[in-house]
């Protein structure tokens, strides 16, 4: 007599998947190949295990087809990996970042070969930022933990506290191929240029990254490059000492930065405005907002077109640069290209312009209102009036969504108040002699 029997599965989406097995036999071994089955259903498996350890079900499907190495895996080795990677107490986001960036953590040797030094972080007060920064970097250049061990006794010695460690290795976790050497070498460079011993902690502290640059091949060159651009040693140390940042420039760099600046082309006051600290720190903000548009994916000479076609850029901080770019890739869609074409988008106001623009035309796309496609120019690129009048003005609904307009506007007066009592002219009262005269003289004319 045949018998029927009921298997659930979860697939890996999280949802329950049932299937019905006739004489012990299973439909999928009716449908799928001995090896597709089994590799289905090692996916299913590993993608279950995953989820109990947190990983999130909506990014499995992209981690698992990017990781295929991971099926062949033995499981129970990947989920002692997972373990040892819980017992290290890392926040469940910080686990599931380690993984995604660098799966090769969950190879058991490397694990093995970190979990005493990893679990000791406690007594020396790394957080477990710093452990996961570690942990990344261990597991892509192969260093061992003897190096992590004797990096943590250098910075330690050196009197650094344990943010000030964690900091570094969060930041830099290359330092712990750094000499104990070149980080005295840095050390004196610093004091060299008057830094004061008090605040070479801070200054590691803000910029970590510091300790990855040669002091004979950049540091020192980058010096003599500020001299021969006429800026003071004085000058130099006072913009060093209020932003260690500058010692990340390139040799190079700053010139160009100032090139950009006194070839640009925008309203006097602009200019004033991005000048008033200095050259010194203009030419830095600049270099900062090109690395802030590279880092999300422009090229160097299309930042560099942005900088120089929108100015107002310098004069904005970085998180409101940082806020228009994701609202543009995220939330609308566009390419961070765009940008090398409409740079005047990263100078119209977020919250007052760009976002009640585009809500306005996504709710006319919704509803079929638009004869063509609106790109981020001409999104961008019209007057509040002429938008007004294109896209929502007919459309009475869109009134709502994009802001009422306000129909009566106080017309700024060309004249300060009350000067029309200053331009009167004074009253003369009329006497008896002055009506005499005028009579006398009317007679003489008739």
């Amino acid at each position: 007599m045949a018998t029927t029997l009921k298997t659930s599965l979860i697939n890996l989406r999280g949802y329950p998947i049932t299937i019905f097995n006739q004489n012990h036999r299973s439909l999928s071994s009716q449908i799928l190949p001995p090896t597709n089955q089994s590799h289905y259903r090692k996916r299913i498996l590993l993608a279950n295990l995953l989820q109990r350890y947190g990983f999130p079900p909506s990014s499995l499907q992209h981690f698992l087809s990017r990781n295929n190495h991971l099926l062949n895996s033995d499981l129970t080795e990947t989920e002692t990996s997972l373990g040892i990677l819980l017992s290290l107490k890392l926040p469940q986001k910080s686990l599931v970042s380690l993984i995604c960036d660098c799966p090769n953590v969950l190879r058991s040797e490397f694990l093995r070969k970190w979990r005493v030094p990893i679990s000791g972080c406690g007594n020396h007060g790394v957080t477990s930022s710093a452990i996961k920064s570690v942990l990344e970097h261990s597991s892509r250049i192969g260093i061992g933990p003897d190096k992590f061990y004797e990096c943590i006794k250098v910075l330690k010695g050196l009197g650094f506290c344990d943010s000030t460690v964690s900091r570094i290795l969060t930041s830099f976790p290359g330092v712990t191929l750094v000499s104990e050497v070149e980080i005295l070498r840095k050390i004196e460079f610093l004091v060299g240029i008057d830094i004061a011993r008090d605040n070479i902690e801070r200054f590691f502290h803000v910029f970590p990254e510091v300790l990855g640059v040669g002091t004979e091949t950049r540091l020192k060159p980058l010096l003599d490059e500020f001299m021969k651009m006429g800026f003071s040693k004085d000058d130099v140390k006072k913009e060093i000492a209020r932003e260690p940042r500058v010692l990340g420039l390139e040799l190079g760099e700053l010139p160009r930065c100032l090139e950009l600046i006194n070839t640009l082309k925008c309203r006097e006051v602009i200019r004033v405005s991005i000048l008033s600290e200095g050259a010194f720190r203009a030419g830095f903000e600049v270099k900062l907002r090109v690395d802030c548009l590279c880092k999300y994916g422009l090229i160097h000479r299309d930042a560099f077109k942005v900088v120089w076609k929108e100015p107002r850029v310098i004069l904005y901080e970085i998180e409101e640069i940082e806020k228009k770019i994701e609202f543009l890739t995220n939330r609308m869609g566009f390419h961070i290209n765009c940008l090398a074409d409409v740079p005047e988008y990263l100078g119209v106001n977020l919250q007052k312009q760009i976002v009640p623009r585009y809500n306005v035309i996504d709710y006319l796309k919704l509803k079929g209102g638009l004869g063509c496609d609106i790109g981020l120019k001409g999104l961008i690129k019209p007057s509040m009036k002429r938008f007004y009048n294109l896209y929502v003005k007919p459309y009475p609904e869109c009134e709502r969504i994009f802001g009422k307009r306000k129909e009566h506007v106080r017309v700024k007066s060309r004249h300060p108040a009350g000067l029309w009592k200053l331009m009167k002219p004074s009253s003369h009262l009329t006497t008896k002699e002055d009506v005499v005269n005028m009579k006398s003289f009317i007679g003489s004319l008739a």
